[in-house]
């Protein structure tokens, strides 16, 4: 018996395993159709997420940025001397708030001790010293003696008619630029300033707040941040940006006006969203 052997290999070709499975272009570009339609539809529903939790992050922020600055600001106040506030705005709506800062302040001898001694402090005559009762505060040669700050006439600290350097301390004495202040404090009261004024200035045409300090102690108040002497300021700090509006009040109430209240309003703006803050900080101005 013959066996008949076949020719025919068993194995399938290129041509039968890519009919069988293989990919055509046809089902590739189906795939690739509903893919997209697929990742569309996803888009669509994860897009408002999404942009809500950007809008919150960036509100978040611009609410951060107005608020650090406005605590800036109401944290100096608190150390402003009584009656040293001044506000003014240009005509382009930027507005200038300055103050003297505090470092430390006292009570001064009035009257001699149960044996007659100690060191008062004369208005009567132009006086080069005098004695502390009580601590010690912190005060250095080249600091300012601020007697009775009313903000006005004589008793305006600005202009110079009651305040004086400190030569030298030897506690509890505080030696003194002879100097006859005008009036005395009803509480004996004194307060030692730094010898330089701060200003804020808000400019939203430039969209900047910043912090100006390091010049010389004016009179009139400087409403010049390109010019004298604010430009010649040894500190211009820059404490936000992208500040669309801005307004500074301040105001006096009571029987003796020894009530203030410095109101702050403060708007940044970015990127198509606003936040406005508001913030009152009270200033006591006894003297």
């Amino acid at each position: 018996m013959m066996r008949k052997f076949s020719t025919h290999d068993p194995r399938p070709t290129i041509h039968e395993f890519l009919r069988e499975g293989g990919v055509t272009l046809i089902e590739m570009v189906m795939v690739i159709v509903i893919t997209g339609i697929i990742g569309a539809a996803v888009a669509v529903f994860m897009r408002r997420p999404v942009e809500a939790y950007v809008d919150a992050a960036r509100r978040a922020e611009l609410t951060d940025i107005a608020d650090t600055a406005l605590r800036r600001i109401t944290r100096d106040l608190r150390t402003a001397l009584p009656n040293s506030i001044r506000v003014t705005e240009s005509p382009a709506g930027t507005f200038y708030l300055e103050y003297l800062p505090t470092i430390s302040g006292g009570r001064y001898r009035a009257d001699p001790d149960s044996g007659g001694g100690g060191d008062i402090l004369d208005f009567t005559a132009a006086d080069g010293s005098f004695d502390v009762i009580g601590t010690m505060p912190a005060v250095a040669a080249g600091n300012l003696i601020v007697v009775y700050n009313t903000g006005s006439g004589t008793t305006d600290a600005y202009t110079g008619g009651n305040r004086t350097p400190v030569t030298s301390v030897s506690a509890p004495t505080i030696n003194i630029t002879s100097k006859q202040f005008p009036f005395s404090s009803p509480g004996n009261r004194f307060f030692v300033i730094q010898s330089s004024p701060v200003t804020y200035v808000c400019n939203p045409v430039e969209g900047t707040l910043r912090r100006v300090s390091g010049y010389t102690i004016q009179a009139g108040q400087p409403n010049n941040i390109a010019g004298a002497p604010l430009s010649t300021a040894t500190q211009n700090s820059r404490l936000a940006t992208s500040v669309g509006a801005c307004n500074i009040t301040y105001s006096t109430g009571g029987a003796t006006g020894r009530t203030s209240v410095v109101a702050l309003t403060l708007q940044i703006a970015q990127s198509g969203e606003t936040v406005k803050l508001f913030q009152q900080t009270h200033v006591s101005n006894a003297p």
